[in-house]
């Protein structure tokens, strides 16, 4: 893969609000995208991390009604009627393994975004959830004690459109829809995200 097109599959890999429900996402595509995300890098090494699928419609539909989308957006319900994900990715951290800590926090988010990335060369796309009670999806999927959801990944084709742009320092950051639906996401320029060497000043010996 040449490097552009890496940098384009990045870059259209977004959060997804809104999918094709007739597109069904199968357990083996599901277990495929597990089987990318278990050869990310871990804490130690220690892959305290399990992943449970839910793809069956009854599961979907209680997965989706625990979770929360974009709440950056007041008064829009997503994701719309009859445009929900088909399948969702449970992260978990198993405590028999080892104690939950900061270090595997940052072994979720690795993850998920190798989860989210694979799936955009599946053709699909995803969206990762954190507004949820552990305890209640826990409850509804029937899990053991020592497996705690410490994120969700929402799968499916993605039916919307994701427009990104950039902003000036100091503009909003803050993602929108326009009167037609279409998601815009803005973007700090690259200017703005790199530390100049006058702002990095480091300590005189």
């Amino acid at each position: 893969m040449e490097f552009k097109e890496w940098k384009d599959l990045l870059k259209s890999s977004r959060s997804t609000r809104g999918y094709d429900e007739s597109r069904r996402v199968s357990r083996e595509e599901l277990t495929e995208l597990v089987d990318c995300a278990r050869y990310a890098p871990s804490t130690m090494n220690m892959q305290p991390l399990r992943y449970r699928l839910v793809f069956e419609p009854g599961e979907v539909a209680k997965v989706q009604s625990l979770t929360k989308w974009a709440g950056a957006l007041k008064g829009i319900h997503l994701p719309h009627e009859g445009h929900c994900p088909p399948a969702f990715i449970v992260v978990c951290h198993d405590t028999q393994i080892a104690a939950a800590g900061p270090g595997f926090v940052r072994d979720v988010g690795i993850v998920c975004q190798t989860i989210a990335l694979s799936a955009r060369v599946m053709g699909l796309g995803g969206c990762i959830l954190g507004a949820f009670s552990a305890d209640a999806v826990k409850e509804a999927l029937g899990l053991p004690a020592h497996l705690i959801p410490m994120l969700i990944v929402a799968v499916g084709k993605p039916e919307e459109t994701i427009v990104l742009t950039e902003v000036e320092k100091g503009e909003s950051v803050a993602y929108y829809r326009d009167e037609n639906d279409v998601h815009y996401v803005p973007k700090r320029r690259l200017d703005d995200v790199l530390i100049s060497s006058t702002e990095s000043k480091p300590k005189a010996e």
